[in-house]
């Protein structure tokens, strides 16, 4: 009895040890909006919870930025066992161990729940609610695919900081991301370049030094002349570095956060600078508060946004 209190005590202690070691990462929620979708259509088609499937992404690749991700697509540390597809060489429990490689995120994500769904030993984790993720990170580590003693832990703090167990409860997806940026697009072989961040229904990117619609139109798989038009701006128009650049049509009004909360007008600030700061329509903003188009805003005046 005594051994088995040692025992707890010590499973305790680990298992606080690590959660108090999680902090929250502006890189890893980056790539939960960019991933979270193709984690729920997983969920969907396997029965995966997408917490699950996300929390192992982002513990297995550093949140994209491993040399198995970002050399070969290998999002989930997957050896080579049984694998006829495209190879790299990676030190692990032992040096250069074989892991595949996928031409896109997709198919790691993809082969990830084909790993877990046709192999024997993970065969008891189907029989767990959909959204009991906790038994899954448990289960995972039982059947073997991790040999850290707190690879449980870890699953399931990330899960709790991040609070990816809403993505459980999903009947849908957006599929914007898959069709635009990691299925079809062979620009995003090796990760893509600027980080997809997420807002206002929207997707958006930060401009870096020598983008122009054409090159990031090239680099997402979209239609530069779109993109621009999203935006409402010319295809031809200059960008500047650290400014917004939504991916999809914005919206008619501000995010629901917003809702009685008017925005003060700031130094240098412009109908479109404003609109684009909440991801709204520029006719929205004229519209939502009578202005008409010549209306030109002062400091201090109080446009509403939602």
């Amino acid at each position: 009895m005594k051994k088995y209190i040692i025992l707890l005590v010590m499973s305790f202690v680990a298992c606080t040890g690590v959660l108090a070691q999680m902090k929250w990462n502006q890189r890893y929620q980056t790539y939960i909006n960019q991933y979270r979708d193709l984690a729920i259509e997983q969920m969907l088609k396997f029965k995966i919870p997408a917490s699950i499937t996300l929390a192992q992404g982002l513990l297995e690749s550093g949140a994209g930025y491993s040399e198995l991700a970002t050399k070969g697509n290998n999002h989930f540390g997957i050896k080579c066992h049984g694998w006829t597809g495209r190879k790299t060489y990676h030190d692990d429990d032992e040096a250069q161990e074989c892991f595949r490689a996928y031409n896109n995120v997709y198919e790691s994500y993809e082969d990830h729940s084909l790993l877990l769904s046709r192999q024997p030993r993970y065969r008891s984790l189907f029989s767990l609610d959909g959204d009991d993720y906790k038994g899954w990170a448990h289960g995972l580590k039982k059947c073997g695919y991790a040999t850290s003693p707190t690879y449980a832990q870890k699953l399931i703090g990330i899960i709790e900081l991040y609070k990816l167990q809403q993505y459980d409860k999903a009947k849908k997806y957006d599929r914007f991301m898959e069709s635009r940026t990691y299925k079809d697009n062979p620009s995003a072989k090796g990760g893509i370049l600027h980080p997809i961040h997420r807002y206002n229904k929207n997707y958006y990117i930060v401009v870096k030094q020598g983008d122009t619609f054409r090159s990031l139109g090239k680099e997402l798989g979209l239609s530069y002349r779109k993109i621009a038009k999203y935006n409402e701006r010319n295809k031809r128009d200059k960008l500047v570095v650290g400014e917004t650049i939504y991916l999809k049509k914005k919206q008619k009004k501000a995010d629901k956060t917003y809702k009685n909360r008017p925005h003060t007008v700031k130094p240098g600030e412009s109908m479109y600078s404003i609109a684009q700061y909440y991801g709204m329509r520029v006719k929205s903003l004229y519209k939502k508060n009578g202005l008409s188009p010549d209306y030109v805003p002062k400091v201090g005046d109080k446009l509403r946004v939602r």
